[in-house]
């Protein structure tokens, strides 16, 4: 029996490790930046704009191919060695070794080597630019479940509120110092605040699901958030995040901004290589190649036959003569396979060559104006991107004098709330003033708390992108 509890137990423990572990933003972030879709997918680009960047940079390294083959040639074919016709059966292998640099190409190839290196830059720096987004996005669902759940918990008191009044009341109306009414104002009071309460729940558990779709983190998960002191979140002074200023130093701080320029740099490279390619290439080569065929004979000895033989007949006034030559035997052996490998059919080649691209099918300038079109486009791209950049700062710092300004005025409303409440408790617990009057107050105060939270942490939230833009980071 022991032992089985003790097993249940230990199954059990990760579960209620899960349940006791609550989750901060730092927590929140740092397991986004790992498990974000869309931060994986930044890394894969980069991944993979760092194999263009290595395979350009082979195109300085010299090439050297090897290539053989071989077989079994019948019927009239062409002798490998000889390069005559032959009508016997030829088995033959050839063997090629051939090197290859390109020695100047008016730095087509440096250039290209330098924009996809460019290009590499960018595509890790985006990397930081999808954790910065997801960061910023985690942080605003991560203050949205802070609220929804404030909002729970103020729906929960407000419960209490009324069934502690109601208890109160039912207590008076059984003593017969108020009515029936009173009691049932009030128990239709508690089933609004019920509902209240399901409504603020629901909104909550949306939120979590909206965080964690941010994490990437499975939905069945046990997850709480920690809540921190909200009085205690440290806060940039707005007075210190001027907008102009702060656009300034995101020009040069923010990811994307950093991003737009390596492109551009990029594409500049990219026009340098383009034009070079319109211009002559040269180039050297070396090559070392040799052949077998089984027809081969090598020449071993020549022996005179004694015997003489007619090559021409030349007349002389009117008399034929005959031309003569000694005959001579001739004898041959097969050539091994190594010797006419290494040896007899031994070729080697160096040199320099010189390409001149003329008519290349409008290729060549076609690449050179769109690479300075692309360049003109990532220009555009950039001043756009640092528009948006300006008119989010400017509309940030707007949302956030609004926020404190609505924060201040829900806060004192709140007070206002919270004392006219208590009047109203008063004067209602000794039977001066009505159950309306006292539930009005009673929803009053709730809805000027709901409202003061609201406010407090979208107020937060307006300086937490402000302080983005300003450090990069958010905290909490």
């Amino acid at each position: 029996m022991r032992k089985s509890l003790l097993v249940l137990l230990t199954a059990a423990m990760p579960y209620l490790v899960h349940a006791q572990d609550k989750w901060d933003l730092r927590r929140c972030v740092d397991y986004a930046i790992q498990n974000n879709i869309s931060v994986k997918q930044a890394d894969v680009q980069a991944r993979m704009a760092a194999l263009t960047a290595y395979q350009a940079k082979g195109q300085i390294i010299p090439t050297l191919d090897f290539n053989t083959q071989g077989g079994v040639n019948n019927g009239r074919s062409v002798d490998p060695t000889s390069n005559l016709f032959t009508t016997q059966q030829v088995t033959f292998q050839s063997y090629n070794v051939q090197a290859g640099v390109t020695l100047f190409n008016w730095f087509s190839v440096r250039n290209n080597v330098m924009a996809t290196k460019t290009d590499e830059e960018a595509y890790k720096l985006d990397v930081t630019r999808a954790r910065s987004d997801v960061s910023l996005n985690v942080a605003a669902a991560y203050l949205q479940l802070l609220m929804a759940v404030e909002q729970v918990n103020i729906a929960s008191a407000q419960i209490e509120l009324s069934k502690s009044q109601l208890d109160l009341t039912r207590k008076q109306v059984d003593a017969g110092s108020m009515p029936e009414l009173n009691a049932a104002q009030l128990e239709s009071q508690l089933a609004s605040d019920s509902s209240n309460y399901i409504t603020a729940t629901a909104t909550a558990q949306q939120d979590k699901l909206q965080l964690l779709a941010l994490l990437n983190l499975d939905a069945g998960v046990p997850f709480e958030v920690s809540l921190p002191d909200v009085d205690k979140i440290p806060l940039e002074n707005l007075a210190d995040l001027e907008p102009s200023v702060l656009y300034q130093t995101a020009l040069v701080n923010q990811p994307l901004q950093k991003v737009n320029a390596l492109h551009i740099k990029a594409g500049e490279y990219n026009v340098k290589s383009t034009r070079g390619a319109m211009y002559p290439t040269i180039s050297a080569f070396a090559s070392v190649g040799s052949n077998y065929a089984s027809t081969y004979r090598d020449l071993t000895s020549v022996v005179p036959t004694g015997k003489f033989d007619t090559v021409a007949v030349v007349p002389v006034n009117g008399a034929n003569y005959y031309a003569l030559t000694p005959g001579f035997a001739y004898n041959y052996h097969k050539t091994p396979y190594f010797k006419q490998i290494g040896d007899i059919n031994l070729t080697e080649a160096i040199g320099l060559s010189i390409s001149i691209p003329i008519l290349r099918n409008r290729q060549l300038r076609t690449n050179y104006q769109k690479a300075k079109l692309n360049v003109e486009n990532l220009k555009l791209t950039q001043e756009q991107a640092n528009q948006k950049l300006q008119q989010d700062i400017y509309t940030a710092y707007s949302n956030a004098v609004t926020g404190i300004q609505k924060y201040n005025a829900n806060k004192k409303a709140n007070e206002y709330s919270e004392y006219a409440y208590e009047l109203s408790k008063k004067r209602y617990d000794i039977g001066m003033s009505s159950t309306l009057d006292y539930l009005t107050a009673l929803n009053n105060l709730s809805k000027a708390r709901i409202n003061m939270a609201s406010a407090h942490y979208e107020y937060i939230f307006r300086l937490k992108v402000l302080e983005f833009y300003k450090l990069g980071t958010i905290r909490l």
